[in-house]
């Protein structure tokens, strides 16, 4: 699937590009991305190439990854002479010797269904993978590391809060296997601010909120994701809850500007939350917005205790935005916007 056969793809990459702040900053620079395959990395790695062939930014892009063949698949398009695909493994010695100016580690464990067959492995990979990773920038010229870390690291949070703020630090059951994934990027997030002041680096955190997108992989087995996947098939949405749950969402196209201009502007050893103030609603709320997109219903169904063990504690998980909005980023598209050009890009590509 060649997500930029799609001219709806190029106008989002455009967009995307268009909004990070001070973006000629990464003109002549190696970035080395590490989950270059991911929903969150493969638009990151989309929008640096893209701003190499229509912008001239002569950006050098290392992709990273466990899958060689799936990596020169993902990026055959470009043809792209600044493109490098390396093999990487986070739990494994890092194998590849290049220079790199800026680090955007994007890989790790990222979905419930993997939390629940491998805790261990979610705790090692984020920890383990982020110190590696650190200590390669900082022996190879790094600039500047940025970690993509979740909101779920505020942990069950507060529903009498209306938006989460970067200083807040919510309940997190330490003795619960689903912790592992919150609790490993706290001390990834620890890791690397306590990285940047013993060694005089440059690390910055951004906390993406639901983050979707048509690189979404197939392994991904998020409530969102499992909608879009309905929708394409022309199925009806089934929720095993009444989806009451508030969330913030994101659009992948936003996320990834705002991750770079967090990159670029934001401060030495500080986290941002990523979100567009624009995208809270409900999850029940967001399959209807996916099945109307698609012509399809959403519909409730008994869930099973398969179901309930994957089921997130965190009843209400708004970001609030003022922090990265200060760096003088904005959102662009609505939940809305974001469903329907995400329905209209797979279906281009599709069919």
């Amino acid at each position: 699937m060649e997500l930029y056969q799609s001219a709806t793809y190029r106008e989002d990459l455009e967009t995307a590009v268009e909004h990070i702040v001070n973006a000629e900053k990464l003109c002549g620079s190696t970035v080395l991305v590490t989950g270059a395959t991911g929903t969150i990395g493969s638009f990151v790695v989309d929008a640096l190439l893209w701003m190499n062939r229509f912008h001239g930014a002569n950006i050098h892009v290392i992709v990273a990854g466990r899958n060689m063949e799936r990596l020169r698949t993902r990026f055959a398009w470009t043809g792209e002479e600044l493109l490098t695909c390396v093999h990487y493994d986070i739990y494994q010695p890092i194998e590849f010797d290049f220079p790199v100016d800026y680090v955007i580690h994007a890989a790790g464990n990222a979905t419930p269904g993997t939390f629940a067959k491998d805790p261990v492995g979610t705790i090692v990979g984020n920890v383990q993978g982020t110190y590696a990773l650190l200590a390669y920038g900082k022996n190879h010229g790094m600039k500047r590391f940025l970690y993509v870390s979740s909101g779920e690291v505020y942990g069950t949070g507060n529903a009498e809060i209306e938006a989460l703020s970067e200083d807040y630090s919510g309940p997190l059951e330490a003795t619960s296997p689903r912790s592992c994934y919150p609790s490993s990027k706290r001390t990834a997030e620890t890791l690397c601010v306590s990285y940047a002041q013993q060694y005089d680096t440059q690390a910055v955190i951004v906390r993406p909120c639901h983050t979707y997108g048509p690189g979404m992989t197939e392994s991904d087995n998020r409530a969102h994701a499992q909608f879009f996947r309905n929708a394409l098939k022309q199925e009806d949405i089934v929720l095993k809850s009444a989806g009451e749950q508030l969330r913030s969402y994101c659009y992948v196209a936003d996320c990834v500007s705002g991750l770079l201009t967090v990159l670029l502007c934001g401060e030495n050893a500080s986290a941002y939350n990523l979100a567009n103030p624009e995208a809270r609603v409900t999850i029940a709320q967001l399959a209807q917005e996916i099945a109307s997109a698609a012509g399809t219903k959403a519909i409730f169904a008994a869930a099973t205790k398969a179901d309930i063990a994957q089921r997130s504690p965190i009843a209400r998980q708004v970001l609030a935005t003022d922090k990265l909005e200060a760096l003088g980023w904005k959102g662009v598209y609505c939940v809305r916007q974001g469903v329907n050009r995400t329905i209209k890009i797979l279906q281009e590509v599709t069919y």
